[in-house]
């Protein structure tokens, strides 16, 4: 990656207080992050400096967040060196920003530290880190990991690419507690020193790859996350994901310790599936978790994301009574495979979180109804073919719209599937799986491509077809 070429030679950085006081900073990306850095840095008496290549008339709800914050403002485009920045003597970044803007290479090459989000909060967190990756189940093992810790009674914050910058916690993240982080490929691109105590890798298949290139940059920025581990570190990884067997194959004596999870095959040690119950074993204990049919959460990826929560729990010396009881109870995150309403026989499903073909994969393997799937969005990249080949027998019609709908309806005639609508937008979409939808069919609102051709966020773009849903029931 440009960014990790450009800091070879870089020694260990020392972020503290201190570092911070008085210094100029300049955040670059003025979103949730951007804007959770600059009231971080304000406590830390930074002369802060913001940019963000949009205009201030776009940025006047998250300008407005700032208030008694004082700041210079770069608006309308990067700087294109030091000079044009303001001279800062240390850059912040949020996620997705272009590593290979000539401003970051101009600080690199001047020697000023160039630091993400996450990689800034962890020179200022006391508590030790579980950290997951992953292209799918992110959030939900996070968010597991996290009701897991909280049922236990220990203090504990889940911040990260759930969508809690991890500087806004930093104040709750003493010794006798734990940060419990999802992090994403754009947030291990600017990783440094960062070293979690646990972490995971889920799974990896493409994504992303409009910005990474390649499937071997993108499964090397995600195995990232254990480069700093050491010994008494952990890292958690799936034994039935090809990404992750070749890289168990490529560092067979690493310097971290590993527990692999399986839901295929027994293990002689980690977590696995026998006579249908969870267990869990390493080097000195054992334990059998619960029945997998008790695991609230539906589906197979499901079972391997609660299995990777569950090795993560254990490494953190997580109560058992704890583990099961939020295996039982918990009931999935917002915007992932989540049932909105049924109407007159008729099953909707909020699946906006699938923002690659992997996701929606797993989604449509989820119903056994008939499927209306409603797909489509920003452009990322990824190939549908391998999607599109479980749509005989399971998908009735597919309405496509944004960026994606031709690709998508190319690659659908290209596998001999027809059932195919084209449509401007979501809106659109939804009124026609609604003429379409006979009692006994799933609408399935699983679009496999990201949502930023038309929404700021899969969150929105999910609240967006809830509302329709609510809207629907009304009538």
């Amino acid at each position: 990656m440009v960014f990790n070429n450009l800091m070879k030679g870089t020694d260990k950085m020392n972020i503290n207080k201190e570092m911070l006081n008085g210094k100029k900073v300049l955040i670059v990306g003025l979103g949730i992050t951007g804007i959770s850095l600059a009231r971080f840095l304000h406590e830390q008496n930074s002369l802060i400096i913001i940019n963000d290549a949009q205009n201030e008339d776009n940025l006047g709800l998250r300008i407005s967040q700032l208030k008694n914050i004082p700041y210079t403002g770069i608006f309308g485009k990067h700087p294109n060196n030091l000079e044009e920045a303001g001279n800062p003597e240390l850059i912040a970044l949020s996620p997705g920003v272009p590593l290979d803007l000539p401003l970051i290479k101009d600080a690199i090459s001047h020697k000023i530290p160039v630091l993400g989000e996450i990689e800034l909060a962890y020179h200022f967190i006391e508590a030790p880190i579980a950290a997951i990756t992953g292209t799918n189940g992110k959030t939900t093992t996070t968010a597991l990991l996290g009701d897991m810790v909280e049922r236990a009674g220990i203090n504990n914050e889940v911040v990260g690419n759930i969508g809690t910058a991890t500087v806004s916690k930093i104040k709750n993240l003493t010794k006798d507690s734990f940060c419990i982080m999802e992090i994403s490929s754009f947030q291990l691109e600017t990783i440094i020193d960062f070293k979690p105590k646990v972490a995971a890798v889920l799974n990896i298949t493409a994504d992303h790859l409009n910005r990474h290139k390649s499937m071997e940059k993108y499964a090397e920025l995600k195995f990232k996350i254990f480069s700093n581990q050491k010994s008494g570190d952990v890292a958690v990884i799936n034994a039935d994901d090809s990404a992750c067997q070749q890289y168990l194959e490529q560092n067979q004596n690493p310097n971290h310790e590993v527990m692999l999870f399986s839901s295929k095959k027994m293990l002689d040690k980690g977590i696995f599936i026998k006579d249908g119950k969870v267990i869990v074993k390493d080097d000195l204990r054992s334990a059998i978790i619960i029945d997998r049919d008790k695991i609230l959460i539906p589906g197979n990826h499901n079972l391997e994301n609660a299995m990777a929560a569950v090795g993560l729990a254990w490494c953190m010396d997580v109560p058992l009574e704890a583990i099961r009881e939020s295996l039982e109870e918990f009931k999935g995150v917002e915007h992932r495979i989540e049932t909105v309403e049924v109407i007159d026989g008729v099953v909707f499903i909020n699946d906006s979180k699938a923002t690659n073909p992997d996701a929606a994969e797993k989604a449509v393997l989820s119903v056994k109804e008939p499927i209306i799937l409603l797909a489509g969005g920003m452009d990322k990249g990824n190939d549908f073919t391998e999607l599109i080949k479980l749509f005989k027998n399971r998908v009735k019609q597919l309405i496509v719209y944004g960026e994606t709908a031709d690709k998508l309806a190319y690659a659908c005639a290209e596998e001999g599937f027809y059932h195919v609508t084209k449509t401007a937008d979501l809106e659109q979409a939804f009124k026609i799986a609604c003429q379409e939808a006979d009692a006994g069919d799933t609408v399935l609102l699983s679009p496999a491509c990201a949502s930023w051709d038309m929404y700021e966020s899969y969150e929105v773009r999910g609240n967006h077809f809830k509302k329709l849903v609510k809207r629907l029931k009304r009538k």
